[in-house]
C-alpha cells in the first residue's frame, strides 16, 4: 500500500501523511489537559433540561431543511443534468424532481412514522418503527420528539429527516441515467423508500439495532450513501449498459450545469452535517468545519491523481473529487476532528477517483453517472475511517486512534448489514418493476432520447 501510495503523491507525502496520523491522539489529548484545569475549576454540571423548544435550535434547523433540500432540487438535478446526453437531460432533472414530490407524500403518509417512532412494547421495535403517526397522527406546533430532537419542533424534525429521505432515492437515479422508463422509476421509488430507506433510517438514528449495536453514522454515510450507492449498483447490473456503450459517444453535455449543481451541493451539504448536530451548537461547528475540510481535500486529491495518471485536471473530476469528500465526511463529520477530516478527505478523493475511473472498466459495468464509485465506494470508506478517527473530544466517541479499536469492528457489522439488505431488497424491488410495467423502454424510444419518448419535450439547440 506505501508503495501505491508513493507513487501517487510521492515518499514525502505519505511520510507527511504518516506523521499526521501518529499526531492526532497527541493533539487530543493536549485539547484535554488545557481544558481539565477549567472544567475541574467549573461548578457541578446541572441536571439535564427537560425537553423544550428553543428558538435558536428551531431556526438553524429550518435552515438546514431548505439547505438539504437545495441538495435535490435543483443541486443534484442539475449536477446530474449536465453529465448526460443532451437527449436526456429533462428526462434526468424529471428524476430528481418526480422524486421529491413521490417521496414527500410517501413520507408524510408512512415514511416518517415507520422510522422515527417506536412502540416500546413492540417486540419488531429494534427492525421498525411503529405506526402511530400515520398520517402525522398526533403530531402538532408544539410537539417535540423527546428521544431524537428535544429542542426543536416535530415538525421541523420531521421535515429535515424527510429531506434525506428525498436525496437517497434520487442519488441512485445516477447509476441507471438515460435508460430506465419514467413509470418503472416512479413504482421502484415508491417501493424502495418504503423497503428500504425506512428500514435502515430506524435501525441505525430511530432506536433500531444498528444504533443499538453502537454504529456510528453522523448524518448518512450508511443510511445515505451505501444505501443509494449499492442500489445503484444493483440497478447498473440488472439494467445492463446503455445502448452503444463503449461505442459511441457519451460525453457530458453540459458541463458548466455540473458544476452548477456541485456548488450547491457542498453549499447544501452545510444543512446535511452540521443540521445533524440537530441544534445550533459546538457540535455543529465541528461538523461544519470537518465538511469543508473534507471537501477542498477530496477535490484536490482526484484533481491530482487523474492529471498524474492521464496527464490533464479535468473539472468533472475536481467536481466528482469534491462530492467524494462530502460523501465519504458525512458519517464522520460530528465524531472526528478536523484533522481526521482532512485525512478522510484526501483518501474518499484518490480512492474514488480509482473506483469511478478504473474499477468500472475492470468489471464492465455501466454506472452511467458513478453513483457507486462516489457514493457507495465513499459511503462504505467514510464509515469505516470513522471507527478510525473518531475523536472523543468531538461527540464522545472514541475510534482505533484514541484507543477503542473495536469501533472499527462495529463499523464494519453495520456496513455488512447495510450492503446486504439494500443489494437482496434492491433486486426483489427491481423484478417486481419489471413484472409490472418492464424497466428500460424500447431501443427506438432509448436512441431517440428519454426526452421525447418518455415526456415529449426537448431541449432547445
Amino acid at each position: 500500500m506505501a508503495q501505491r501510495l508513493s507513487k501517487l503523491f510521492g515518499v514525502a507525502s505519505v511520510a507527511s501523511l504518516a506523521s499526521l496520523l501518529a499526531s492526532l491522539p497527541a493533539w487530543a489529548q493536549a485539547a484535554a489537559t488545557t481544558a481539565a484545569p477549567a472544567a475541574a475549576a467549573a461548578a457541578p454540571a446541572a441536571a439535564p433540561a427537560a425537553p423544550a423548544i428553543n428558538s435558536g435550535d428551531t431556526a438553524w434547523m429550518l435552515t438546514s431543511m431548505a439547505l438539504v433540500l437545495m441538495m435535490t432540487i435543483p443541486g443534484l438535478g442539475l449536477f446530474y443534468g449536465g453529465m448526460v446526453r443532451r437527449k436526456n437531460v429533462l428526462a434526468t432533472v424529471m428524476q430528481s424532481f418526480a422524486i421529491t414530490c413521490l417521496v414527500t407524500v410517501l413520507w408524510f403518509v408512512i415514511g416518517y412514522s415507520a422510522a422515527f417512532t417506536n412502540d416500546a412494547s413492540s417486540p419488531l421495535t429494534w427492525v421498525i418503527g411503529s405506526f402511530s403517526h400515520f398520517l402525522l397522527n398526533g403530531i402538532n406546533g408544539n410537539s417535540i420528539n423527546t428521544a431524537l430532537a428535544p429542542t426543536i419542533p416535530e415538525y421541523v424534525f420531521n421535515a429535515f429527516q424527510m429531506t434525506f429521505a428525498i436525496i437517497t432515492p434520487a442519488l441512485i437515479a445516477g447509476a441507471f441515467a438515460e435508460r430506465l422508463k419514467f413509470s418503472a422509476l416512479l413504482i421502484f421509488m415508491a417501493l424502495w423508500l418504503l423497503l428500504v430507506y425506512v428500514p435502515i433510517a430506524h435501525w441505525v438514528w430511530g432506536g433500531g439495532f444498528l444504533g443499538g449495536l453502537g454504529v456510528l453514522d453522523f448524518a448518512g454515510g450508511t443510511v445515505v450513501h451505501i444505501n443509494a450507492g449499492v442500489a445503484g449498483l444493483v440497478c447498473a447490473l440488472v439494467l445492463g449498459r446503455r445502448k452503444g456503450f463503449g461505442q459511441v459517444n457519451m460525453a457530458p453535455h453540459n458541463l458548466v450545469l455540473t458544476f452548477i449543481g456541485a456548488g450547491l451541493l457542498w453549499v447544501g451539504w452545510f444543512g446535511f452535517n452540521a443540521g445533524s448536530a440537530l441544534a445550533a451548537n459546538g457540535l455543529a461547528g465541528s461538523a461544519m468545519m470537518n465538511t469543508q475540510v473534507a471537501t477542498a481535500a477530496a477535490g484536490l486529491s482526484w484533481m491530482f491523481v487523474e492529471w498524474l495518471v492521464v496527464k490533464k485536471p479535468s473539472v468533472l473530476g475536481i467536481l466528482s473529487g469534491a462530492v467524494a469528500g462530502l460523501v465519504a465526511v458525512t458519517p464522520a463529520s460530528g465524531f472526528v476532528n478536523p484533522q481526521g477530516a482532512f485525512i478522510v478527505g484526501i483518501l474518499a478523493g484518490a480512492v474514488c477517483y480509482y473506483a469511478a475511473a478504473h474499477v468500472k472498466k475492470m468489471f464492465g459495468y455501466d454506472d452511467s453517472l458513478d453513483a457507486f464509485g462516489v457514493h457507495g465506494i465513499g459511503g462504505i470508506l467514510g464509515a469505516l475511517l470513522t471507527g478510525f478517527f473518531a475523536d472523543p473530544a468531538i461527540n464522545g466517541k472514541a475510534g482505533l486512534f484514541f484507543g477503542n479499536p473495536g469501533q472499527v469492528l462495529t463499523q464494519i457489522e453495520g456496513i455488512a448489514v447495510t450492503i446486504v439488505w439494500t443489494a437482496v431488497l434492491t433486486w426483489v424491488i427491481l423484478m417486481v418493476t419489471k413484472t409490472l410495467v418492464g424497466l428500460r423502454p424500447s431501443e427506438a424510444d432509448e436512441e431517440e432520447g428519454l426526452d421525447i419518448s418518455q415526456h415529449g419535450e426537448s431541449v432547445a439547440e
